[in-house]
């Protein structure tokens, strides 16, 4: 290949890191291709974080109802038409597709679709039916996202057995889920089937359920869901799960028989590397099977790789800005290795959880002083007003400087942006006593918990 013909930059997957890496590239003036083998918008948008917000959106007026007519204040059934839904579903993620390309040709870029493989460090081929583009570049830029995890033994069908994608194309609500996994997936998909009326029966083979935020917003968990009637299984691990006379039926270890019309395999997530030729280029995997990357996301010579492939912040607004800083190495406008800023780490439904920055059990185990501080959602009006009261937000500290804000409870995920701020530039007492909070909001929760006395943790 000539020069001439090749590109300075080739991204491959149209995700929301391939997105803004391509939209990046050309907007600094960088020759750029986009080469995708499926739909645009990659997990995120299709099966991901658009499609369950629609959902738990759908159904957040029947969890408000619920709380209002347990204080006798209203009464009343609401019934969410779930094929009317599905069918809603799949203009908007159309619409969204759609101006994702529009504005990827708007910007200059060049768009092929086909399956990548590497040829070497250099080119690229993408087959597709009924044609094969070698592709020769500068620079790429990996960005091929991540598929539900598969544990041996528990593969999903998509008709009884299903994982995350399979159970948002349901037509009609199961009358009870299992569900395997009380991470981010299994949690907004547990709630939403939930509020039609199914049974969720909750498997965590770990301690506590959404083991990865502060302890305590597992506990305040625990206790909404048991309010709620769901059967939780927790520290129990799974032994086998199967089909039996069209039900699933999960064995525990602990001997423990669960039936349910339906289960959700929600074991986490793996990358995308399959078929992409990365030993060509001498791109390693690390045991898990993420692209392994250096301080610049740089994986080999000049190809890099973005989003869920690496492994480090498996969520699209941190591919986003992943993509946004080694497009920026690339045109030589970064010098520094990666750095970014604290990232939020959000569940959403009734309740959500916030998570940004440090926790204080993290400090701990690094030898690090630790105080909390926390207010209750009960003090919070906003909260009172829409019947839920359950939940706090609490802020870590170390050495007067703030460090760390997690929360669980209504609307909590609203918090984040500002959270973030206040994390990222290390306030301390005096910078929030600075600011107006405005009355009535949940932001005074955030407020108040930042100006209670920390406690030594």
């Amino acid at each position: 290949m000539t020069s001439d013909s090749t590109y300075d930059l080739a991204v491959i997957g149209a995700g929301p890191g391939g997105f803004k890496a391509a939209l990046t590239g050309a907007g600094l003036g960088l020759r750029t291709v986009l080469v995708e083998k499926g739909e645009f918008g990659g997990t995120c948008l299709n099966t991901g974080c658009i499609p369950t917000k629609l959902f738990l959106g759908a159904s957040a007026s029947v969890h408000e109802l619920h709380a209002q007519a347990r204080l006798k204040i209203a009464n009343g059934s609401i019934d969410i038409d779930l094929p009317a839904l599905q069918n809603r579903k799949q203009k908007i993620l159309a619409g969204h597709r759609k101006a994702m390309q529009s504005r990827l040709v708007g910007a200059g870029v060049t768009i092929v679709n086909g399956a990548a493989r590497l040829e070497s460090k250099t080119e690229l081929v993408a087959e597709s039916e009924t044609s094969a583009n070698e592709i020769a570049f500068k620079s790429l830029i990996l960005a091929t996202g991540s598929r539900p995890a598969v544990i041996p033994g528990m593969v999903p069908d998509q008709n009884i057995v299903l994982d995350s994608d399979g159970l948002l194309d349901l037509e009609e609500a199961p009358e009870s889920l299992a569900v395997l996994g009380a991470g981010a997936v299994g949690l907004e998909m547990a709630r939403f089937f939930s509020s039609l009326g199914t049974k969720i029966i909750l498997v965590e083979a770990l301690g506590r359920i959404a083991p990865f935020e502060d302890p305590e917003v597992s506990e305040a968990l625990l206790k909404i869901f048991k309010r709620e009637g769901w059967t939780l299984h927790v520290g129990k691990k799974a032994a086998s799960l199967e089909v039996q006379d069209g039900k699933a039926r999960l064995m525990l270890e602990t001997g423990e028989e669960i039936l349910a019309q339906k289960a959700l395999t929600a074991f986490g997530r793996t990358p995308n590397t399959q078929g992409l030729g990365l030993e060509n280029a001498g791109i390693t995997l690390d045991k898990r099977g993420f692209i392994q990357t250096d301080a610049n996301l740089c994986a080999q010579g000049k190809i890099f790789a973005i989003g869920d492939v690496n492994g480090q912040a498996m969520l699209a607004h941190a591919a986003s800005d992943q993509a946004r800083y080694v497009v920026r190495f690339i045109a030589g406008k970064e010098k520094g290795p990666y750095s970014p800023a604290p990232i939020p780490w959000c569940v959403y439904g009734a309740p959500e959880t916030l998570r940004v920055g440090q926790m204080a059990h993290d400090l701990k185990a690094r030898g690090l002083p630790a105080q909390v501080s926390k207010s209750p959602l009960a003090a919070n009006p906003i909260a009172q007003a829409h019947a839920a009261p359950h939940g706090f937000v609490k802020a870590v500290w170390s050495d007067g400087k703030l460090v760390g804000i997690t929360a669980v409870g209504f609307n909590v995920t609203h918090l984040a942006t500002q959270a973030a701020i206040m994390v990222q530039q290390s306030w301390t007492k005096h910078n929030v006593k600075q600011l107006i909070f405005a009355h009535p909001t949940l932001d005074e929760a955030l407020r108040d918990a930042l100006l209670a006395e920390p406690v030594e943790v």
